[in-house]
């Protein structure tokens, strides 16, 4: 095969390029009705006393909304809420929305506030508010904003009782059938803003559908497309070109008499078309052998010479004369065609097919204000089970997108399969526990992220959340994990794996949870779930929790360890790079939530963000480390 011309090469170095260029774009993200700005502001100080809590969306938010204000101990401070009347954004915030196939801007300076209520501030702090509503497109709201209160405290009304009340039914339904909390534009995927109306929001654009997967059938297309690409180029490589480029005998092409069907003569500067899957051929008055394919529309297959005209009446906007082809051998064509194939195929593919990641049915939409800066630093709960609260680090978790709160309770997922050596062990008995993660191609995946100083965390939890254990397994060059493994009682045990696995590419990166059961035989007798109390013994430290844990809302965990008999909080030392780690159970279908903390202590408390993915009882292990010494404290959460 000669060697490519530096032109060719030249272009197919460009394809590529283009394709990566393409591809590295992030789609904008759906997000619909979000919070544009709020007074208090995101992490304001407040030195005096404060009645309200005014939160500015972009629309005027449910009816059936719900919001919480948690107070530094953990309580309730909220006292009802109400819309208020709109006013001007301090800055415009632009909406993307997705209509027929492209992401169209809407700039909104108007907002529309949600005035909640404060019942009294009991103690200066940090306070957290959380919200949960659904916007006009069916997606839902989500998030929390914290701020510090330096003032005086001030007395609760008389009569009042902090609100236990949960959100609506129907909207947690609506937020769960969507399942993706609000996201932001990336900045650098802003176009120019396109002005609405400052006085309402804009509608949906027609079509909508409050259904998800409402462009599926785009992305499937996409796909289908790809796929045929790549077959066609193969068939090219493996027929030699005979689509592409074929010699022809000027005496034959000469002397071919008038074709009647077409009314076309068969001259030497004639060209002569052919059903899919035969030869085409175009010959030059000089009986050339190069030809150019060129496409029209319909999907026929056209060809002409370099140097020559388009026939008459062609349309020149659907003639495309592939140049380089002409001057190439027929394997370096092949070769030519095949690259170019895949590059088409990839970026048909992959563009066509993640429009069903960017919106909903013809409305879709993403957020960012008009400068170009986040809309707001609302907190988000990742959809894969990892929650993120306030000040929480760059590492974020977007696998399993759409899946429920809580992961763990299937053994594969995303591609990935969670296999293990053996699956049952003698009580008492200390195992070397195996296991591998299988990749699609059935080869143990062996690239890992570090998250939390570790490439892999294994939780160990009995069926009764009894025999917590947090272990650290190692993985050997073939990437098998393995880690001493002792199961005192008899019973069955869930096996959590909790990894963050590294693509093909070296830069994507998959957070997981995979479970698997594992059985110690021998009678069983299950431990009851003790009742929930705030208080929990971990070795010599009492350890108290404070906060209202919330289906579908984020609110905040606090942790405060001291020693027994001893006011003066414990000398908490960072485990696994941050000051304690939280990990949540569901009874019943051992749903397993890992909660990320704060990474720094606020107002003395290791803190965490948790959304409780339904009603129910969990059990809550805190993590923490004192004098180089890991300890557990150990709670149930009842939320009805």
């Amino acid at each position: 095969m000669r060697p490519l011309p530096m032109s060719t090469r030249r272009l197919l170095l460009g394809m590529v390029a283009a394709a990566v260029a393409v591809l590295a774009v992030p789609p904008p993200a759906a997000a619909h009705g979000t919070l544009a700005m709020s007074t208090p502001a995101e992490g304001a100080t407040v030195t005096g006393p404060l009645s309200a809590v005014e939160l500015y969306f972009t629309e005027r938010v449910a009816s059936h909304a719900y919001f919480t204000i948690i107070a530094p101990g953990g309580g309730r401070v909220d006292s009802g809420w109400t819309h208020g009347s709109p006013k001007p954004l301090d800055k415009p915030v632009r909406e993307y929305f997705l209509v027929e196939g492209k992401f169209e801007p809407r700039e909104y300076t108007t907002g529309f506030p949600a005035v909640v209520t404060v019942a009294h501030l009991p103690a200066a702090g940090q306070y957290s508010v959380s919200y949960l509503s659904v916007a006009s497109d069916g997606d839902p709201v989500r998030g929390t904003l914290t701020f510090r209160y330096t003032g005086p405290a001030t007395p609760a009304p008389q009569g009042w009782s902090p609100p236990t009340n949960q959100p609506d039914p129907a909207l947690l339904a609506a937020a769960d059938r969507h399942g993706t909390p609000d996201q932001v534009l990336p900045t650098s995927a802003a176009p120019a803003p396109a002005p609405a109306s400052a006085e309402a929001p804009v509608a949906a654009p027609p079509g909508e559908s409050d259904e998800t997967g409402g462009v599926g059938w785009v992305a499937w297309t996409g796909w289908a497309f790809a796929f045929v690409v790549v077959v066609a180029g193969l068939v090219v490589w493996r027929t030699g070109g005979r689509f592409a480029v074929a010699k022809t005998r000027s005496s034959r092409s000469a002397a071919r008499p008038a074709d009647p069907r077409r009314g076309r003569p068969g001259g030497p500067n004639s060209t002569t078309r052919h059903g899919t899957g035969s030869r085409a051929r175009k010959t030059t008055a000089a009986g050339a052998g190069a030809v150019i394919p060129t496409t029209r529309g319909g999907g026929r297959v056209a060809v002409r010479p370099v140097n020559d005209t388009p026939p008459a009446g062609a349309e020149a906007e659907n003639v495309v004369p592939t140049v380089a082809a002409a001057r190439l051998g027929p394997s370096n064509t092949r070769l030519a065609l095949l690259a170019g194939g895949l590059v088409v195929s990839l970026l048909a593919g992959f563009g066509l097919g993640r429009l069903d990641d960017g919106g909903r049915a013809g409305g879709g939409s993403a957020t960012v204000p008009a400068g170009g800066a986040p809309a707001s630093d609302a907190r988000r709960s990742a959809v894969d089970g990892h929650q993120h609260g306030p000040g929480t680090g760059p590492h974020t978790h977007t696998g399993d997108a759409g899946a429920a709160l809580a992961t763990g309770t299937t053994v594969s997922a995303n591609g990935y399969t969670l296999q293990p050596v053996r699956r049952d062990q003698r009580p008492g008995q200390t195992v070397d526990y195996a296991f591998r993660i299988v990749g699609t191609d059935r080869q143990a995946a062996t690239r890992f992220a570090t998250v939390h100083d570790r490439p892999l965390h294994m939780i160990v939890v009995g069926r009764d959340l009894s025999g917590y254990q947090h272990l650290h397994p190692t993985m050997a060059a073939d990437g098998t994990w393995s880690v001493p493994l002792r199961l005192a009682r008899p019973g069955g045990y869930r096996i959590y794996a909790d990894f963050t696995v590294i693509g093909a590419d070296g830069t994507t990166q998959l957070p997981l949870v995979l479970g698997v059961d594992h059985v110690v035989p021998g009678a069983y007798t299950p431990v009851p779930v003790p009742a929930a109390q705030p208080q929990a013994t971990a070795g010599p430290f009492a350890v108290s929790m404070e906060g209202t844990p919330t289906v579908g809302v984020m609110t905040p965990l606090l942790f405060r360890p001291s020693r027994d008999g001893m006011p003066a909080a414990a000398q908490l030392e960072r485990y696994l790079g941050a000051y304690g780690h939280l990990i949540v159970v569901r009874e019943g279908d051992l749903g397993y939530v890992h909660v990320h903390p704060e990474p720094e202590l606020v107002d003395g408390a290791v803190t965490f963000w948790l959304t409780a993915p339904s009603a129910g009882r969990y059990r809550a292990y805190f993590d923490f480390q004192v004098a180089g010494r890991v300890q557990t404290a150990e709670y149930t959460l009842d939320i009805s």
